[in-house]
């Protein structure tokens, strides 16, 4: 069940109804009737097969929780060796099994979400064992890992974060003030997937479909349009979850806080995908000795890092590739030091963003010589006129509606379209207001509620022929 889609709309507002009102009767009953609209959404997403798959896990988890309270060390650090062995072995069963044997064998499926799951159960592991999260009454290990805003795409919620909420004042029991944020936040979400990311995508897949015709300017529409839908693609996914949440009386982290405003591709990581990069650092690289054993190891350290974070994104060399670029450019700026921070904010600023750019490349490119293809279209030094191919299925319907109203200017109407998406796209990453942090500081208003119901009503009429999230692939 997708967020983009009208049987999401419905589920949300019965859910929410149901939940809300048998929670403020009886809690018991709101949470166990929440309890049981997750498990619902997800199987309806992914299959009873695949909810078989994660609830072994979550019981897997559950039951080394129980060992990890023990005093007997030698026996608690078994119980998380094996419990954490049992979700790699999973994820890389499912993930993993066809690209490490070359094709040779190959589980041909992966339960949806299979990679968030496996990040948020092993954060909880970890918790467990250092005894930073204790198992409290009221802690829900269903709810954790179900939980329908974050179960798919994430953001990857942390223990201490998300079961204290369970037992506050405010789980199912939103006030109007949460209300409208929720609502904001699901239709800024809404809108960057539906009119921004897909918008995007369009540009995107022509240029990915017919690389050998691109020219420099065409070839670095692509590029920067990848960057930006990318960012609205999983920004919006994770404004909709956090609204959704809300709604709920629950909040989620920040997981984007504009990342293209970056300085540097460490500042990057420390704004894109927070909880990734947080789980990475706590979980990953602090056990590897973090930067506590010498230069070298520190830049071994890193390195292992970003290689595992292109491996989560997906089993390929392209990502391993996007991953080694992204390590190899931290220990790059480490051993500049200080000569970085001397160049002017607008020169580190653009260099980082160019360096973002062209690794996405990578990320997007289904293999190593395709990304290389698209890079060499930008080296070619042809600055001919894009032509009208690359945006052909772009904002069609209201292509057509500038040519009925506005007759004087439908000539141009494709390059004023393609022309405003750019402008709008780089305005909104650039803009240093977080949406998921502007829903505390929210206030409803008349003008605020029409703009948002004009964007809501515009992405709902968008939903027909809507691509999945692209992270729903990782």
């Amino acid at each position: 069940m997708s967020f983009q889609s009208f049987s999401f709309l419905a589920f949300l507002a019965l859910t929410v109804t149901v939940c809300l009102t048998a929670g403020r009767k009886a809690p018991w009953l709101g949470r166990l009737l929440l309890m049981l609209a997750c498990l619902v959404f997800y199987i309806a997403g992914a299959g009873w097969t695949g909810f078989l798959v994660l609830a072994v896990g979550m019981t897997v988890t559950a039951v080394t929780l129980q060992r990890l309270c023990g005093e007997d060390a030698p026996a608690r650090r078994r119980a998380m060796a094996l419990a954490c062995c049992y979700h790699i072995a999973v994820l890389a069963a499912f993930k993993y099994a066809g690209f490490l044997t070359g094709g040779r064998v190959s589980a041909g499926w992966a339960p949806l979400g299979l990679s968030f799951f496996t990040f948020q159960q092993l954060w909880l592991l970890k918790e467990g064992y250092t005894r930073q999260y204790v198992p409290a009454q009221g802690d829900d290990l269903i709810l954790y890992a179900f939980f329908f805003p974050t179960v798919t795409s994430g953001p990857i919620l942390r223990p201490g974060a998300f079961f204290p909420q369970l037992r506050g004042d405010k789980f199912l029991h939103p006030d109007w003030q949460d209300a409208a944020a929720g609502l904001y936040a699901i239709c800024i979400g809404m809108a960057k997937k539906a009119l921004l990311a897909e918008g995007f995508g369009v540009i995107v897949n022509n240029g990915y479909a017919h690389p050998e015709q691109l020219t420099t300017l065409s070839g670095a529409m692509v590029v920067l349009g990848y960057t930006l839908q990318l960012y609205f693609d999983f920004s919006g996914y994770c404004d909709v979850a956090a609204g959704c949440a809300r709604l709920l009386g629950i909040r989620l982290p920040v997981n984007f806080d504009s990342p293209y405003r970056s300085l540097s591709v460490g500042e990057f990581w420390k704004r894109w995908h927070i909880t990734l990069t947080t789980f990475l650092r706590e979980c990953l690289y602090f056990p590897l000795g973090g930067s506590k054993k010498g230069r070298a190891r520190t830049y071994l350290n890193i390195l292992i890092v970003f290689l595992v974070s292109g491996l989560w994104h997906g089993a390929g060399w392209t990502f391993l590739l996007w991953g080694a670029l992204h390590g190899l450019a931290q220990i790059a700026e480490r051993l500049l030091g200080r000569r970085l921070d001397r160049l002017p904010a607008w020169l580190r600023w653009g260099l980082t963003f160019v360096f973002v750019n062209l690794a996405w490349v990578y990320f997007r490119a289904p293999t190593v010589a395709a990304g290389n293809q698209i890079l060499g279209a930008l080296c070619a030094f042809d600055f001919a006129k894009p032509t009208q191919w690359l945006s052909e299925g772009l904002f069609t319907c209201e292509q057509e509606v500038i040519r009925i109203l506005l007759p004087a200017i439908a000539p141009w109407r494709n390059t004023l379209v393609t022309g405003t998406l750019y402008i709008v796209g780089l305005a909104a990453v650039l803009w240093p207001r977080n949406a998921v942090r502007e829903m505390d500081r929210f206030r409803p208003t008349f003008w605020r509620g029409a703009a948002l119901w004009v964007l809501g009503v515009w992405s709902v009429l968008s939903f027909s022929g809507i691509t999945q999230f692209i992270y729903a692939n990782f």
